[in-house]
Formats: structure tokens, C-alpha cells, sequence
């Protein structure tokens, strides 16, 4: 397959993926199974027969890091939006020290939140740098797809 091709089925697969994660996370229970695949592109989702819940779930997806989406510039500041759907966390454990706080700089790359999906702890990387002016999001909260996070101020 062509690297362009490669590079489609990857995007499809990457939203399907998504939208997965959004339906699970919707879902009155956790599947018993959730499979996507790249080539020939499958996605499954298995729930647990007659309403039973789901003791394990299996997600062979890597956890792999999300640069947070970068919207075109609002006045001097931009936001750094969520790249998937999830729940929200500043902070790499309860009671530990947020990753970023308002007046901190960031540099491009750099972690600033975890995203909970499905229990992948996906780390959000800041697609550019620039000074945290603002929170958006509070500890603990479900985020949706491209939903701002943060609001920072370019580098000088």
C-alpha cells in the first residue's frame, strides 16, 4: 500500500476510533471488547449479553500521546483543545501537583493534562508554546473532541 494510502486508512481508523470511545464512554456500561484495526479497517465493540456488566475491557489501541488541536488565534491568546473525548485530569495522580498552572510557560511538545478514555491514560501535549492564562476545564470533568483546555498567550 502506498504511504499515502497507509496514511488515509490510518486517518479513518484514527476517527473511528474516536467515535468508539465517545459511544463506550455514553454507554451505560463498559464493553466487554473493543478491537480497531488499520488495514482492510475493522472496528468492534462487544457488550456483555443480557445487560450483564463488563468485568474486563480490552483495548489493543497503544495509549499514545494527544497534541492538543490548535485553533487559530483568538486576539493575543489561542486555546489548546482536547484531541479525543475523555475525562479530564491536570494532575498525573490525585493530590499531586498539576502538570501546568495559570502563569506557567509551556513549551511546544510538553505535557499539560491526561485525558481518561476508557481507562488509557492518554497524556495532552501542547501543540505550541506560550504562557497558561487561563483553565478552562475543571479537575475530573469529560471533555469532548477539539473542547478548549486551556487558554495561553504566545511567547514573547
Amino acid at each position: 500500500m502506498s504511504a499515502n494510502g497507509t496514511h488515509d486508512v490510518d486517518r479513518v481508523v484514527t476517527v473511528l476510533r474516536e467515535q468508539v470511545l465517545a459511544l463506550c464512554a455514553q454507554a451505560s456500561r463498559a464493553p466487554v471488547s473493543v478491537r480497531v484495526s488499520a488495514h482492510d479497517v475493522a472496528v468492534e465493540v462487544a457488550w456483555a449479553e443480557n445487560g450483564a456488566p463488563a468485568a474486563t475491557v480490552a483495548v489493543p489501541a497503544p495509549a499514545e500521546a494527544v497534541v492538543a488541536a490548535e485553533p487559530a488565534p483568538v486576539g493575543n491568546t489561542f486555546t489548546l483543545d482536547a484531541g479525543t473525548v475523555g475525562v479530564f485530569y491536570r494532575a498525573p495522580e490525585p493530590g499531586a501537583k498539576p502538570f501546568t498552572d495559570v502563569g506557567e510557560t509551556v513549551k511546544p511538545g510538553q505535557q499539560v493534562a491526561i485525558l481518561e478514555a476508557m481507562k488509557l491514560m492518554i497524556p495532552v501535549e501542547a501543540a505550541r508554546g506560550g504562557r497558561v492564562v487561563d483553565v478552562l476545564v475543571a479537575d475530573g470533568t469529560p471533555v469532548e473532541h477539539g473542547q478548549p483546555l486551556f487558554v495561553l498567550e504566545p511567547d514573547a
